[in-house]
């Protein structure tokens, strides 16, 4: 058997993925990592590589039950274990709810609840049998919080806590442990690929400047360590950023006070209800204030692969096959 532990990280070609992978491999993991792009998920693979991990990259929709149990049996396949299991795949849909359609929550549900749920449940058996395993399970303060302009992204990540904390207090008695990662805004430059409806060149404005404020925002490599240092101590919870903490406390203790406050912030965003849905990249305002004032995140974006997947016209990524060999094993 392998010697170095082995982690499975989805959602891994771009931004906070692609960070907690590198940064598992700096601990001294063999990584299996997968996205829905191909391109983006050769392009992650190649540069953890570079920097001396033992990868294996595969193209797999963690939706979609065939591909969660297909990528935890290469894990098994590749390295004979594993060790620990990280579900960050997500997508973001930004405009009014009168914009968004059933096919926006069942893609985010999809991605975000079954892509949680499928590759855990696939996960699980393999752990029992080792007695041993650890389980990160990204969410987000969308999750604890109400976010207007976010529902889609809300009600799934609010699914993924409520099942994350429940397996939390299942699985400890067969030593697996379960860590619910609660990040508040963070810098990784998803804008570009967020999805936007509505007064999409308004929404996209809004929501990127949030994430470019360094007072109000964390910096991502920052974040995918404490995550990482949190996954591995077997933490039941981590909240990223003061204002994340501060936000989930509040709403916990007075939910009405938080809701009255956020249904005065959704009056003062956007009222286009277009239901039309372009990328980030597609509808960024190139005025010289919004460049500015974006700063922080445009360049995270460009350092963590943002720009690698291909996309179509709906900003959805293309889904190709490839083939990966074993990566070679250095023992």
């Amino acid at each position: 058997m392998n010697g170095r532990p082995v982690a499975v990280v989805t959602g891994a070609s771009r931004g906070l993925g692609y960070l907690l992978a590198r940064e598992l491999a700096r601990q001294g993991f063999d990584l299996v990592v997968c996205a829905r792009s191909a391109e983006g998920i050769t392009a992650a693979g190649e540069a953890l590589r570079r920097e001396g991990a033992t990868v294996s990259a595969v193209v797999a929709d963690v939706s979609v039950r065939a591909d969660a149990d297909a990528l935890v049996a290469r894990a098994v396949a590749d390295f004979n274990r594993l060790d620990v299991l990280v579900t960050n795949a997500g997508t973001i849909q930004v405009g009014p709810v009168a914009a968004m359609d059933v096919d926006d929550f069942t893609m985010a549900m999809g991605t975000m609840y079954w892509g949680v749920a499928y590759p855990v449940l696939a996960a699980v058996p393999v752990m029992r049998r080792a007695g041993r395993g650890r389980i990160i399970t990204v969410t987000s303060l969308g999750g604890k919080v109400p976010a207007p302009h976010l529902l889609p992204y809300a009600a799934a990540k609010h699914a993924a806590v409520g099942f994350s904390e429940g397996l939390c207090v299942e699985l400890a008695k067969y030593g697996i442990s379960v860590t619910t990662a609660v990040p508040g805004l963070m810098r990784t430059g998803s804008p570009d690929n967020a999805l936007f409806k509505g007064n999409k060149t308004a929404e996209h404005a809004w929501f990127t400047i949030a994430d470019s404020l360094p007072f109000l925002t964390m910096d991502a490599e920052r974040a995918a360590r404490a995550i990482v240092r949190a996954g591995l101590r077997g933490r039941p919870e981590i909240i990223l950023t003061p204002a994340a903490q501060v936000a989930a406390r509040v709403h916990g203790l007075l939910p009405e006070l938080t809701t009255r406050a956020l249904t005065l912030v959704d009056r003062m965003l956007p009222t286009d209800e277009s239901p039309t849905a372009q990328p980030g990249r597609a509808v960024a305002s190139d005025s010289a204030v919004f460049r500015w004032l974006t700063t922080l995140t445009r360049r995270a974006a460009g350092r963590w692969h943002e720009g690698t997947d291909r996309t179509r016209g709906d900003g959805r990524p293309e889904i190709r096959t490839i083939r990966t060999p074993p990566p070679e094993r250095a023992d």
